[in-house]
């Protein structure tokens, strides 16, 4: 499942021998997100990814790409994705994080205007990572911007 898949930027890049599943809140976005579908077997689903339309258990992985800093509550997201995935999973995060403790003093400053018009600055992952203890990190890579950005991988138990 491909959470939050927008207008499908990523879809050229996967691998085509996957079930895809493209799920987004916006219709406009799903639209514009199915010219670039390709030969991959994809089926997008408008829903909302803090309330996935999904039976517990049904991906074998989901992918969060740029997703968790845009919706308003990215811990409730992160619980629905745990909820979703099937025991062995794996999940794959691309996002920009806050560590805890970081002072990051300009970012914070932004976030209150900035939240409302593209995308949140304050989301720490390890607070995401506690609201969800079905999932075990199994690596964390700094990525762009300083490490700002992190590429992440899990998998639930």
């Amino acid at each position: 499942m491909l959470a939050g898949v927008g207008t499908g930027l990523d879809l050229p890049h996967l691998p085509p021998q996957h079930h895809y599943v493209g799920l987004d809140l916006n219709s406009a976005m799903l639209r514009r997100a199915l010219p670039r579908v390709g030969p991959i077997d994809f089926n997008a689903v408008q829903g909302d990814a803090q309330r996935l339309p999904f039976a517990d258990a049904s991906f074998d992985s989901a992918v969060l790409h740029l997703i968790l800093a845009v919706v308003p509550e990215p811990a409730h997201c992160f619980a629905e994705i745990a909820r979703v995935l099937r025991p062995g999973g794996t999940v794959l995060v691309f996002d920009k994080f806050l560590r805890r403790g970081q002072p990051a003093l300009l970012r914070r400053l932004a976030n209150p205007l900035v939240r409302r018009v593209a995308t949140r600055l304050d989301v720490i992952f390890e607070d995401l990572l506690a609201e969800a203890p079905d999932l075990v990190l199994e690596h964390d890579q700094p990525a762009l911007a300083g490490g700002w950005f992190r590429m992440i991988r899990l998998h639930r138990r």
